[in-house]
């Protein structure tokens, strides 16, 4: 976060630098151009003083020595030329060769033979390669004879340009490297908090409800800001502390009550008569008292497993090797055929309450509900899955893979998994009844119940408390078409649990697991 604070603190400091900079460098150039220019002003004007005596009195050797050494010692060519643009005095050749790449030569003679003293050129940019051209009349007003001409090469005045760009570049660096050594430290100081609130509304975003906020760093805003998140967490937590109990607290109050209504209403059997409207009346009375000790029991269920907010690694292995021979069992007794397909190695994390528990929700669910011949538990990696919902869609599909006996080292065909990242995909898919797709978006939700299985035993909770548990060890329950109906008339149902892999080297302690949810 502190890096997103430097991200718009530098930009702007670096504007208020070349803000100022930017003026203070066009400054510095146009100085040095004004020395130089000075510097050429006052040679020709000594020169043109010199060239006006010496073409009146015919004595030029001199000046022409003097012209030619001065060409010797600075390498810049200075020439006395006559209204008709001819060289009298000075190196002719080196001249006209100057000359001939300065286009606005021309215009600054032609202005000297008028008797106008050259302007300043400002073409100071490092970038620009033309020479600096002056010109000062020999002669006054209209008694001008000639001029002194001289075309200097600007490299080295433009070199100590750049010389003094850098060091001002240099310069200014030097507060923009000060702003962010002070601005890194101040403004993770300062923005710790933020951090710290951040860390903790994710961890409670995952069902940890202990979690506070540290209310004694930062700045006293966000120390205020904490004290009110802490304030209002205690209020959330005391408020879901207190409907949990009260649901505990209800179911176990019920149940005494519920008993004896039971026994009163069972201890009547002998005394109905066997075709009259009591005896009816009896057998609905008692089933309604059985479906409400059902629904207690689960609200109880779900009040137990939703006090446990922690998710752990686990071994798919062990929890199948406790499960497997129990699931074969209850679907041979109800007439069904099992089929388990997982690679062995998975390592995973744990949803709160139990892996196992879910699992054996969906079976029974597959058994009681379905009608299939045939119920199929499998497992898949779906590496590099950042998001379960991605992961599923891309593991399950409708076809009936080859399956095998668990714990057979050739099931089919897997070796040992030691992928890390992405999810495991745990399928059970069956091939009865399933139910349509505009029914699986309301089968999460707590006590619904399909039209089909009002007269089945349930409460519609199973699969609502298995989507919530599986949500917060941060993987997914969804509901998709299962396996091929025999008859050919459209799939059975298939309930696939996404959820974190976890690296076969990571410790309880360690990342990522287990993880406070």
């Amino acid at each position: 976060m502190h890096r997103r604070l430097l991200a718009v603190l530098v930009p702007l400091a670096v504007l208020l630098v070349a803000a100022l900079g930017v003026p203070l460098s066009v400054t510095v150039a146009e100085r040095e151009m004004q020395e130089t220019y000075v510097d050429r002003l006052n040679d020709v004007g000594r020169f043109a003083s010199l060239a006006e005596t010496a073409l009146s009195t015919g004595r030029t050797e001199a000046l022409h020595q003097e012209l030619a050494r001065y060409h010797e010692l600075y390498g810049i060519p200075v020439a006395a030329i006559d209204t008709s643009g001819t060289v009298l005095l000075g190196p002719a050749g080196a001249y006209r060769e100057a000359a001939r790449a300065e286009p606005a030569l021309p215009r600054i003679v032609t202005a000297a033979l008028a008797g106008a003293r050259s302007e300043p050129s400002w073409e100071w940019a490092p970038w620009d390669d033309s020479a600096l051209v002056v010109a000062e009349p020999v002669g006054r007003d209209s008694e001008v004879v000639g001029a002194v001409v001289t075309i200097s090469d600007l490299s080295k005045t433009r070199y100590r340009i750049l010389v003094r760009w850098a060091q001002l570049a240099g310069l200014g660096l030097l507060p923009l490297i000060a702003l962010v050594a002070v601005a890194w430290p101040v403004s993770a100081w300062v923005l710790r908090p933020v951090r710290e609130l951040d860390a903790a509304s994710s961890r409670i975003s995952r069902g940890d409800l202990t979690i506070r906020a540290d209310a004694e760093a930062g700045p006293v805003e966000l120390r205020r800001l904490a004290e009110s998140f802490n304030t209002m967490m205690d209020a959330v937590e005391n408020a879901v502390q207190r409907q949990r109990a009260f649901v505990s607290d209800a179911s176990h109050q019920l149940r005494n009550p519920l008993t004896s209504l039971r026994l009163a209403v069972e201890s009547l059997e002998p005394h109905l008569r066997a075709a009259g409207d009591g005896r009816q009346l009896y057998d609905v009375a008692v089933d309604e008292l059985k479906a409400m000790q059902r629904m207690l029991n689960s609200l109880q269920a779900s009040a137990r497993m939703e006090s446990i907010r922690t998710a752990s690694p686990v071994d798919l292995d062990a929890v199948l090797a406790t499960r497997v021979d129990r699931w074969r069992a209850l679907t041979a007794t109800a007439g069904q055929t099992l089929a388990v397909d997982v690679p062995p190695g998975l390592r995973l994390l744990e949803p709160p309450g139990g892996l196992g528990s879910i699992l054996d929700e969906l079976i029974s669910n597959a058994l009681r509900l379905s009608d299939a011949r045939v119920v199929e538990v499998t497992a898949r990696v779906v590496p590099g899955g950042a998001g379960s919902g991605r992961g599923i869609a891309s593991a399950t599909g409708h076809g009936n893979a080859s399956a095998a006996e668990y714990g057979d080292a050739s099931v089919a065909g897997h070796g040992d998994v030691s992928a890390t990242g992405g999810v495991v995909t745990i399928a059970v898919r069956d091939d009865g009844q399933g139910i349509d797709a505009s029914e699986r978006a309301q089968a999460l939700r707590r006590f619904w119940r399909s039209p089909r299985h009002q007269n089945v035993p349930g409460t519609g909770l199973g699969l609502a408390i298995c989507a919530d548990l599986v949500g917060a060890a941060g993987g997914e329950l969804r509901l998709e078409e299962g396996l091929p109906r025999p008859d050919g008339s459209g799939y059975g149902f298939a309930a696939v649990v996404a959820l974190p892999i976890v690296s076969r080297g990571a410790s309880p302690s360690g990342a990522p697991a287990p993880s406070p949810v």
